[in-house]
């Protein structure tokens, strides 16, 4: 069994990582722009957003692939900022594997071992351990090339997790599994960090995986955290019109089409009910409804309302509705989140 348990997550007084003030800009492009992040020993924490948005940066900066232009960067209590990339307690898993083709599947996780001059047969011990922790126990003499792309997968993550890191990064390591064996590499992946205890890294543009697995979310906008928090906060109380249109699915609604303030504010599609005909009271609107696309667990409505194009989602589909027919839209008191301008 593999020994590689650190503190009881968010028990240490010390971060694991501490960005100061971060920026990191490329000629004219800033791609990371005055970050402050502070990540618990033993989280598993994500950084999600679109292509551009400063996370893939912000991810190759604590692990030393990039320099800041300014700021600092302290992993465990160590300044770290100028510190090149083997001289931190990190390793990387990246999208593409970067396995290597012309040796086994044993020689490939255990190569950082063979690299440090530790004993062939230890270094096998240990491998064997990894591959038996990632579910691959017995496939030690095959090559890369006659593994599936989730076998390789884990190949990636136990060569990476062999010399026992204080800190994995994981870069968009799923991105290239079919969608099936993606939810179940979640799932394998959370597992994981739980049972090993160490601090996740884990770069993501893909919502669902960034809710399903993490301790923490930081969503990333034009080199800026836009909004840190929990999946369910992230979810339930987006801060801005770009957390709530890119975490899960948004109507953002003007104030004046509601009757409150000004501003703009959030409202679910599931939070919505709909029916037939035109109705009047408290916290529902008219339109006309557009579209009806059935989903299998949900049916999903398109609703004119005035000059918006509205989405509903319910869990079945509602009797009577008719594309061209007049409908209203319904929905709990407290379901709409008053959205604030961009930072």
């Amino acid at each position: 069994m593999v020994q590689m348990l650190q503190e009881p997550q968010n028990q240490s007084t010390q971060a694991a990582v501490v960005l100061r003030g971060v920026s990191c800009y490329f000629g004219a492009v800033k791609a990371v722009d005055g970050v402050d992040l502070e990540i618990f020993p033993g989280e598993f924490f994500s950084m999600l957003g679109p292509s551009g948005s400063g996370k893939t940066t912000c991810l190759r900066l604590i692990g030393g692939f990039e320099q800041p232009t300014s700021g600092q960067i302290v992993l465990f209590g160590q300044d770290a900022s100028r510190l090149p990339p083997y001289a931190r307690d990190v390793n990387t898993v990246f999208q593409d594997y970067a396995l290597f083709p012309h040796m086994n599947v044993r020689d490939n996780v255990a190569y950082a071992l063979m690299v440090r001059g530790v004993p062939r047969s230890e270094r096998h011990r240990r491998a064997e351990e990894m591959l038996e922790l990632v579910k691959l126990a017995g496939l030690g003499d095959r090559r890369p090339g006659q593994l599936s792309g989730g076998q390789r997968q884990r190949v990636a993550l136990a060569r990476a997790l062999i010399n026992r890191p204080k800190l994995l990064l994981l870069d968009e390591p799923l991105g290239a599994l079919d969608l099936k064996l993606r939810e179940e590499m979640q799932i394998e992946l959370k597992a994981l960090q739980r049972q090993l205890g160490i601090t996740f890294i884990y770069v993501t543009h893909d919502q669902g995986e960034a809710l399903s697995m993490s301790d923490r979310v930081a969503v990333f906008n034009h080199g800026k955290i836009e909004q840190l928090d929990t999946p369910k906060a992230l979810y339930e109380y987006p801060k801005t019109e770009f957390v709530a249109r890119f975490v899960g699915s948004a109507n953002v609604l003007e104030g004046r089409l509601l009757g409150l303030r000004e501003g703009k504010y959030a409202l679910r599609p599931e939070r919505i009910s709909i029916v037939v005909g035109s109705h009047s009271g408290a916290n529902c609107l008219c339109g006309t409804l557009l579209d009806i696309h059935y989903l299998g667990a949900q049916t999903r409505y398109e609703v004119q309302v005035g000059s918006e194009r509205l989405t509903v989602l319910t869990s079945s589909e509602e009797q009577g509705l008719q594309i061209g027919s007049p409908v209203t839209l319904r929905w709990e008191s407290g379901s709409l989140r008053a959205l604030q301008e961009a930072p």
